[in-house]
């Protein structure tokens, strides 16, 4: 339940998920939530496989996303934290 207020909180309208920041958003926080898992299981190796899946499908999420708004894309790439 936790987790759901924090996906709200980060959210750009709660009504519309297919929006592509919302799908970043909930792609970016399954991402954090397995790193918790591969921690623990080394081996998961099909688990990993869906992780690189999750991370590619984001990145040309984003990709999208700076070509449609480069501004929504500085805004959300701040907001998340994703490039240093």
């Amino acid at each position: 339940m936790n987790t759901k207020k924090n996906i709200l909180k980060f959210l750009v309208s709660s009504k519309n998920i297919g929006n592509s920041e919302n799908q970043i958003i909930l792609l970016s926080n399954k991402i954090n939530s397995l790193k918790d898992h591969f921690l623990n299981h080394k081996k998961d190796f099909s688990g990993k496989r869906g992780l690189l899946k999750m991370i590619s499908h984001r990145r040309r999420l984003l990709n999208y996303l700076k070509r449609r708004n480069i501004l929504q894309y500085n805004n959300l790439i701040l907001k998340l934290g994703l490039r240093r």
